[in-house]
């Protein structure tokens, strides 16, 4: 099968476009034929070895995981021997290291039916950004109606989700973003919109109960003088490559770890996202109701990955781009 593979850590060039072995599902996986993938920052951090702190869960002088990707939308060819509920033919979307490929093997866990109202694009489109959101807003915030939430990196892939879950559990939403996409986030339903290259959200008088940041670019205490007294503050990775680091978003998350014992009753957390058929299941539910529509900016071919992919780790892409198998 075709796939994009790379044995060394480095820019887009070192992938490579080639013929690999088709995967073989284990007993708790199945076998997907791969209708499309969207690209994350999560595979640009793989791709680059970035930060050199996490080699140790990436691997030390190359990635373990060979095929880059990891949101993948399409049906399902086989199922190991011990999985319930899938089966050949059906059409499902999830998450799995090695997506940018023909075929993909994925936890049978990881995967669920895709919703029925999207195209395989969409649906791609969703799982890794769309559970980061939903983790961040339902689960560590436990975002209630009537709070105030403020978003941080809000035209991006996690942050679109993110202004849509807001208004979903009947927040009032700030986002932040530049110029080029204030449209963008307020047809998304955004009750106030900050342009950054024209406003510094940390300077306003305005306080909210929820700051979720999906860009690292503030300090501790620039988040914390926006938040109300007991408000809380939700830290998560990505932001794109800026020529390599030690440590990169995660110095943010050490100084939190630091910080937060001494910031109570404000509460300083950070994002940790497993994905999971239930959360599967809730975001179809919420797609299917209307309530998120995932929007992408942009697909590439599977041969092409490596365009994807370097668009993503040097530009503010706008929400999802995709790769179409």
């Amino acid at each position: 099968m075709k796939a994009v593979v790379q044995d060394r850590y480095g820019s887009a060039d070192v992938l490579e476009f080639r013929d690999i072995d088709r995967p073989v599902p284990a007993t708790d996986e199945v076998l997907v034929r791969v209708h499309a993938a969207s690209v994350n920052a999560y595979d640009w951090h793989f791709m680059r070895g970035d930060p050199l702190i996490g080699r140790g869960m990436m691997g030390l002088r190359r990635p373990r995981a060979r095929v880059r990707g990891r949101d993948f939308a399409g049906t399902v060819e086989a199922v190991g021997a011990g999985v319930t509920g899938i089966e050949p033919g059906d059409e499902v979307y999830g998450e799995a290291d090695g997506a940018f490929a023909e075929y993909v093997c994925a936890r049978d866990s990881e995967v669920g039916p895709k919703p029925a109202n999207l195209t395989f694009e969409q649906a791609a489109a969703i799982p890794l950004a769309g559970n980061t959101a939903l983790i961040g807003l339902r689960d560590v915030a436990r975002l209630q109606p009537g709070q105030t939430v403020l978003v941080n990196g809000a035209s991006g892939g996690v942050g679109t989700f993110a202004v849509q879950l807001g208004k979903a559990y009947g927040a009032e939403v700030t986002a932040v973003c530049s110029t080029r996409n204030v449209d963008l986030v307020r047809s998304l339903g955004a009750d106030r919109v900050v342009d950054y290259t024209q406003d510094d959200f940390t300077r306003g008088e305005k306080r909210y109960d929820v700051v979720l940041d999906l860009v690292g670019n503030r300090s501790l205490g620039e988040f914390r003088r926006v938040l109300t007294p007991t408000g809380t503050l939700i830290l998560s990775g990505g932001g794109v490559y800026e020529g390599g680091s030690v440590v990169g978003p995660m110095g943010l998350f050490l100084k939190r770890r630091l910080a937060a014992p001494f910031a109570r009753p404000q509460q300083l957390l950070e994002i940790s996202a497993r994905q999971s058929r239930a959360n599967l299941a809730a975001l179809r539910e919420l797609a299917e109701s209307g309530r998120i529509a995932p929007v992408v900016e942009r697909t590439y071919p599977l041969s092409e990955a490596a365009e994807a992919l370097r668009y993503v780790e040097v530009k503010h892409a706008r929400a999802k781009i995709v790769v179409t198998v």
